[in-house]
């Protein structure tokens, strides 16, 4: 938790995907605050036909590289989040080679009885995770 969605067109390596996961992932971390080992990572892979990301009228150059990262997570403050975004595109640009006009990225927000890790059990309400838990 957070469950993270990453949507690509088709084409990249296993090593590739890799490396956009992990650092997709350690800016949760550092941005959030979340543990290591607190992921949650859906890759979605398209055909070229399949997906459309245009710019929104910024004037933006998209390329088949574009990386489109959908967040589902409980509240986090505005900053945490807009770290995250700030984050997330110096680490796709750095190690993945990903532009910054190729990254796009949306949180949507839920609420505690909105997960259930396993066993049919509510584990945020039930206590087995605590509420400081996912705000680490």
């Amino acid at each position: 938790m957070p469950l993270i969605r990453i949507d690509v067109l088709e084409g990249r390596s296993t090593s590739e995907l890799q490396a956009l996961c992990d650092q997709i992932h350690l800016a949760m971390v550092e941005a959030f605050g979340v543990p290591l080992r607190d992921r949650y990572q859906l890759v979605h892979q398209h055909r070229a036909d399949t997906i459309y990301v245009e710019d929104t009228g910024l004037g933006y150059a998209r390329s088949t590289a574009v990386v489109v990262i959908s967040v589902t997570s409980r509240p986090r403050p505005r900053e945490a989040k807009v770290r995250f975004y700030r984050l997330v595109s110096d680490r796709l640009q750095r190690y993945c080679g990903v532009a910054a006009e190729d990254t796009v990225i949306s949180i949507t927000t839920n609420q505690d009885e909105d997960w259930s890790f396993g066993l049919g059990r509510a584990q945020f309400l039930t206590g087995e995770l605590s509420v400081g838990h996912a705000a680490r």
